[in-house]
């Protein structure tokens, strides 16, 4: 590596950290706000996620809906683009040229879905660190909000619940806990772990909530597309897996995100649906006139 590319390196890390500690401060003002008014500081952590994820949904609402409503379009498209596929299969410059002039005619660009994307994946992925590095700060010790330990995560709060200590009988450290240890655990202390509930089960709950959503966002997003019909079982289980080791005010985060997500995308399906209606229907061949 030239230092040339080092500094530029070095300038990237500098302002993806001083970005990081705007949002911060950003979270800290909503929260300051909030316990101003008479909310309890506990309570008043869980409505500054809350009020922060509106806040980064609201201002990427118009990229989002750009981005979802190509998508529909693209899947409303679909049998269409089968047919000339099957109609133009031996003359592919044919198939691009008529492909082309479909999209045209119902004022589709095939990119525009992905630039959207690329622009919010920073964003989301920079609220993300906040929260989880804010999570892991003495500020959320032992914070709930509606149950939610927002510092700890599913696998740290069942631990939590059921003592795991090491040989020695000092307490394992959240960063030795695997998820394998904790199944383990839970099903060979069932009795401590059920009159331990309270510790645990809001942050279940909310995982199990997040895999919904997730199955949702994902079954709305492949309506109509066998091939996509696996994702929206794959990716539930994958994420769902993810969440176990994530802190319960990310989970939080992620949980309004999605939900917003979806009211979105049915309001973007909605109107797309309405708007494919007047277009005119691609025949194989042209009907015959009566």
């Amino acid at each position: 590596m030239t230092l040339r590319q080092e500094n530029s390196r070095g300038e990237n890390i500098h302002m993806w950290a001083q970005a990081k500690i705007l949002l911060f401060k950003l979270l800290e003002i909503i929260h300051n706000a909030i316990t101003g008014i008479g909310i309890g500081t506990n309570f008043a952590w869980g409505l500054a996620i809350i009020a922060l994820t509106l806040l980064v949904r609201l201002a990427m609402h118009p990229l989002t809906a750009k981005q979802m409503s190509s998508m529909q379009k693209m899947q409303k498209l679909q049998p269409q683009l089968n047919v000339l596929q099957e109609k133009y299969a031996d003359d592919k410059d044919k198939l691009n040229q008529e492909t082309m002039a479909l999209y045209k005619e119902h004022g589709v660009n095939p990119a525009s879905g992905c630039l959207p994307l690329l622009i919010q994946l920073p964003i989301f992925i920079l609220l993300y660190g906040v929260l989880y590095d804010f999570t892991k700060t003495e500020a959320f010790t032992n914070v709930t909000f509606l149950g939610v330990n927002l510092g700890g995560s599913v696998l740290t709060t069942v631990a939590d619940a059921l003592r795991l200590v090491d040989e020695s009988g000092v307490r394992i450290p959240n960063e030795q806990l695997g998820f394998v240890m904790v199944l383990f655990s839970s099903f060979t202390n069932l009795s401590l772990l059920f009159s331990n509930v309270g510790i645990w089960i809001g942050n279940f709950i909310l995982l199990l909530l997040i895999a919904y959503l997730t199955w949702l966002q994902q079954h709305l997003s492949s309506a109509g597309n066998p091939q996509m019909a696996m994702m929206s079982w794959f990716m539930p289980l994958f994420l769902t897996f993810i969440c176990f080791g994530l802190p319960g005010g990310v989970l939080l985060y992620w949980g309004v995100s999605s939900l917003m997500g979806i009211i979105h995308q049915m309001r973007v399906s909605r109107k797309t649906s309405e708007e494919m209606k007047t277009k005119p229907v691609l025949y194989k061949e042209k009907p015959k006139a009566k």
